[in-house]
């Protein structure tokens, strides 16, 4: 018997674990052997995945404190004791050097190393570990006689409180909890408000230093008394422009922030000219790196370059990460560490390029349009301080973007008339309940992945009981709003409009807590059935709430245009299925065709079966879907609903219901409905490549599939993040 036999044959069979008496017992206490337990569970788990039990789960393991291990134990590795022992062994000198050119040298590689620790702080780590692992920042008061150490130390403690004030202002320090932790550091200095203007001064000198250093011969008399910024003439260009651009690169980095802040999105244009700004000076900074490293301190260069935090691979001075760590943290300090110059580098034009999108957005008013805003910007995979100010922008004031009220924006969503935003039933007591869960849906599409879907899990029940509150409330002010009327006013249309967008929305929130499973890899390939039959289940639901939703809102625009009596008359006759409701039918076919392919493929070739010695298939079934669940989402579906649909499924079947061919005909059907939105034409071309792909596979398993037991199937997401493509081979 092979290996995966013996594998397969021990996850077959039921657990049994025997008690050894070899073992004594302590009071209290009984021994057993659970070696083949554990052997089980190492077969049966994959790469990254853990046991999570009642007493013993990741947070407790990792919240463990080791004595004396310098990981864990804050005191135990220290090079000084205190800021001032270090100050007095020299540590942090000023000026860093009495030869002037090795002064600018070190005051360079200080400043990389600031980006380094910068960049690494952004990613998680602690600031007290990184940026402020600074003695000259730990010491304001220092480095005053020193204009350009001041400035640039000035002006890193104002970015560092900008950015401290955005992530706390958005809460995403939350996905963080070490982000926003000053420890009592001195984040704020008095005069840091004047950062700017002091950056200026020094940048004048340098540039005129510059200037003079680059005067033709006729001209240097002029500028003779202009004192240059080091003594080698031969690299005095050099380091000019090297300094320069990093000086420029921090001014227009701080002015980005600060534009960025401003209410309503009002500084988003000025923000955007700071970004090119910004990201020509980085290339700047890049190529500063050769001359850098071919005139450094010692001559030569260092082995592992791209490892440094430094462009010119010396070691900076003036730093010591320990300094802080006994009494910076109230938990064991992380081991950190800190990214190398040229990765803070990539680090920051990602961020720009990712704040340029934003500044470049146009403050689109319709919700379900800044959803998809916030959801395609998220596939750039944007870092904390980017997403917290996607979320200032949003929300403001319990605004959108500081401006919209939430009512009206809510009104526009559901398709109400523009005067439906002033009524009065918006001074209902659950109406600015609804408001608050939109605008903190909003907050919850702007955290990372993993605690989005978290989130997106729990506040799915809080939409479902809004719904129930919202139609009580306007059942008992106004009566029956679920009976069809001709006459009704404009309150009953509110009541009816809103309660059908709350039941969509809470769906569209369903669909993008299963979608954001895939691209998490949440689901094993044995789980992808389950996971595609909830979603055909919920984008059924949201597809035709949608459509309710714009035959309302038809109904209401034929009103003002017909008579009674010709309204009557119409209202029986079919509705032209609209463009996004058919982008749904698409996204139906697809994930029914995957799901009804992978159940026959567990029917008839008993492969993407749910097996181990852990959780059965109902077991996992509760693990993935039961916030779902708990919410009733949809009602009266469970486990036994799935297995009913997949469990008669067979390929003779799908060979003439064939879904795949369904969803590429519409999806080409619908190209010219979105010609002016290259976005969902892209989408529609995902479509078309998945559904055409399945279509092959699926044809050439129900021709071989029976006849060729060699034949392997697996699937891939090549094309699509969330919608598998089949792929057949040969073992």
């Amino acid at each position: 018997m092979s290996m995966a036999e013996k594998i397969e044959a021990e996850r077959g069979r039921a657990v049994e674990v025997s008690i050894s008496p070899s073992i004594p017992s302590g009071e209290g206490t009984v021994w057993a052997d659970v070696s083949s337990l554990l052997r089980l569970a190492c077969n049966d788990l994959r790469d990254d995945e853990l046991i999570n039990g009642e007493n013993f789960n990741l947070f407790a393991a990792m919240s463990a404190l080791e004595i004396m291990d310098p990981k864990m134990d804050s005191g135990i590795v220290s090079t000084y004791y205190s800021i001032d022992e270090a100050i007095e062994n020299g540590a942090a000198p000023v000026p860093l050097s009495f030869d002037r050119t090795l002064d600018v040298q070190r005051i360079i590689d200080i400043m990389d190393h600031l980006l380094s620790c910068e960049a690494t702080w952004h990613k998680g780590g602690s600031l007290a570990q990184t940026v402020f692992s600074s003695i000259y920042l730990m010491r304001p008061e220092r480095t005053s006689s020193h204009a350009l150490l001041h400035s640039y130390c000035r002006v890193i403690r104002a970015t560092c409180n900008a950015v401290v004030s955005a992530v706390s202002d958005a809460r995403t320090n939350e996905e963080e909890d070490l982000f926003t932790m000053t420890y009592g550091l001195p984040l704020k200095s008095e005069g840091d408000d004047k950062c700017l203007s002091m950056l200026h001064a020094v940048e004048e000198t340098i540039s005129r230093q510059l200037r003079a250093c680059k005067a033709p011969t006729s001209k240097k008399r002029v500028l003779e008394d202009i004192e240059p910024l080091q003594n080698n003439f031969d690299l005095e260009e050099g380091f000019c422009k090297a300094l320069l651009c990093r000086l420029r690169f921090r001014k227009h980095f701080y002015h980005v922030l600060t534009c960025m802040r401003r209410p309503q999105g009002k500084g988003l244009e000025l923000a955007k000219k700071h970004i090119i700004s910004c990201l020509a000076e980085l290339d700047s900074i890049l190529q500063s790196g050769e001359f850098l490293r071919s005139n450094n301190a010692h001559g030569t260069l260092e082995e592992g370059i791209e490892d440094k935090t430094t462009a010119s691979g010396c070691q900076p001075i003036g730093f010591d990460s320990t300094l802080n760590s006994r009494s910076a943290t109230p938990t064991p300090p992380r081991a950190i560490k800190l990214f190398s110059w040229k990765k803070a580098v990539d680090y920051f034009q990602k961020l720009l390029h990712d704040l340029e999108i934003l500044c470049s957005y146009s403050l689109d008013p319709v919700f379900e349009n800044v959803l998809r805003f916030v959801v395609d910007f998220q596939k750039f995979q944007p870092d904390m301080v980017a997403r917290a100010l996607v979320q200032l922008l949003l929300v403001q004031d319990g605004r959108l973007y500081g401006r919209d009220p939430m009512f009206a924006v809510i009104c526009k969503a559901a398709l109400l008339p523009d005067e439906a935003k002033n009524n009065d039933i918006q001074k209902s007591i659950t109406v600015p309940q609804l408001e608050q869960l939109a605008i903190n849906l909003l907050r919850v599409l702007c955290t990372n992945t993993s605690w989005q879907r978290r989130k997106l899990g729990k506040i799915l029940q809080d939409w479902r009981i809004i719904y129930v509150q919202l139609e009580l409330a306007f059942r008992k002010e106004h009566g029956d709003i679920s009976r069809p009327s001709v006459d009704e006013n404009l309150c009953m249309k509110i009541c009816k409009h809103i309660l059908i967008w709350v039941e969509e929305k809470t769906y569209w929130i369903a669909s993008r807590f299963l979608t954001l499973g895939f691209e998490l890899d949440l689901y094993s390939p044995s789980e992808y059935c389950m996971a595609y039959w909830y979603m055909y289940v919920i984008l059924m639901k949201l597809a035709e709430k949608t459509h309710i939703k714009m035959m309302m809102s038809n109904e209401t625009s034929r009103r003002k245009t017909k008579k009674k009596r010709d309204f009557v008359k119409d209202m029986g006759k079919d509705h032209q299925i609209p463009p996004a409701v058919l982008l749904f039918q698409c996204y139906i076919y697809v994930v029914e065709g995957l799901m009804l392919m992978l159940a026959a493929l567990r029917n008839e070739h008993k492969v993407f079966l749910c097996l181990g010695p852990f959780n059965s298939e109902h077991g996992r079934f509760i693990q993935h879907f039961e916030l779902l669940q708990k919410a009733c989402l949809p009602d009266h579906v469970s486990y036994f609903s799935f297995r009913e649909t997949t469990t008669h499924a067979r390929f003779s079947t799908l060979s003439v219901y064939n879904c795949f061919k369904d969803a590429q005909r519409i999806a080409k059907e619908l190209r010219d409905s979105f010609a002016n939105d290259p976005d969902r034409i892209a989408e529609l071309r995902r479509i078309e490549q998945v559904a055409e792909h399945n279509g092959i596979a699926l044809n050439l398993i129900c021709r071989l599939g029976t006849l060729d037991p060699s034949l392997k199937v697996s699937f891939e997401f090549t094309h699509h993040p969330y919608l598998a493509v089949a792929v057949v081979k040969r073992s």
